[in-house]
């Protein structure tokens, strides 16, 4: 265990945490699990990982900015962004290209990296994305892309002897149960009919 991976599990544990209560503080704290973490995974191998890494950093600063800034309704007024159901225009393509990107993914890392796992690295690497994507919306199905990702992240990482991070990723998925249920509720109160 490396100092970047303690770091990586603290900030990893809070920013879930903070987002699933819908803190605006989870982006930050994001940023900085991102950054430990590139570290991490370059050291393991996990080159995909390590890259999605670096979107991540983006994706969690356009997060921020769409969490921080209102959206303006007719009336001119600044309206949070709500959680939502993840429209089925947006299923359309969210599928289709979370599967090219692992597939294109694992092409990439197989061909031009020494990964030892270019096809599990791909698929988790996808799916976070796509399950980022959600978020920063506040689709509520995006939690259940990141538990689908986290119940392979966890063998992954233990096989790459990452226990730590294994652990964090055991957190995660707990934290993603709490998540959705948190986010079900608030989503109950604003579409009652819904559910």
């Amino acid at each position: 265990m490396s100092v970047s991976e303690l770091l990586g599990f603290v900030t990893g544990a809070v920013n879930v945490w903070l987002l699933a209560r819908q803190n605006i503080w989870n982006w930050p704290i994001g940023l900085a699990n991102n950054a430990f973490y590139i570290a991490v995974f370059v050291t393991a191998g996990l080159y995909g990982d390590a890259g999605l890494q670096l979107v991540y950093i983006t994706l969690g600063i356009y997060g921020w900015w769409i969490w921080a800034r209102p959206n303006w309704g007719s009336r001119g007024r600044g309206v949070e962004l709500q959680v939502a159901r993840t429209p089925r225009a947006t299923w359309m393509w969210l599928v289709p290209a979370t599967a090219a990107a692992a597939f294109a993914l694992q092409f990439f890392l197989r061909r031009f990296t020494d990964s030892t796992v270019p096809a599990w690295d791909g698929v988790t690497t996808a799916l976070s994305l796509a399950a980022t994507f959600g978020q920063c919306r506040k689709y509520l199905e995006s939690w259940w892309i990141w538990i689908a990702a986290d119940l392979i992240y966890i063998p992954l990482y233990l096989y790459k002897n990452l226990w730590l991070t294994a652990g964090l990723y055991l957190v995660f998925l707990l934290l993603c149960v709490v998540g959705l249920r948190e986010w079900r509720k608030v989503l109950r109160v604003l579409q009652p009919r819904d559910e």
